[in-house]
């Protein structure tokens, strides 16, 4: 339960971070590639928990 909240709090960390971006390409790109490592870095999480 708690790790479906800090997920849900981190989007929505996130999507609060693009929308003060304001158009700002290269920050833009800073949080997509942030957002991509985290969700590979929980994806390994799962597996492992499995």
């Amino acid at each position: 339960m708690k790790e479906n909240i800090d997920q849900t709090s981190e989007g929505l960390n996130q999507l609060f971070e693009v929308i003060n971006a304001k158009g700002d390409t290269g920050e833009i790109n800073e949080i997509v590639k942030r957002t991509k490592t985290d969700s590979d870095r929980n994806n390994e999480k799962s597996q492992n928990d499995m």
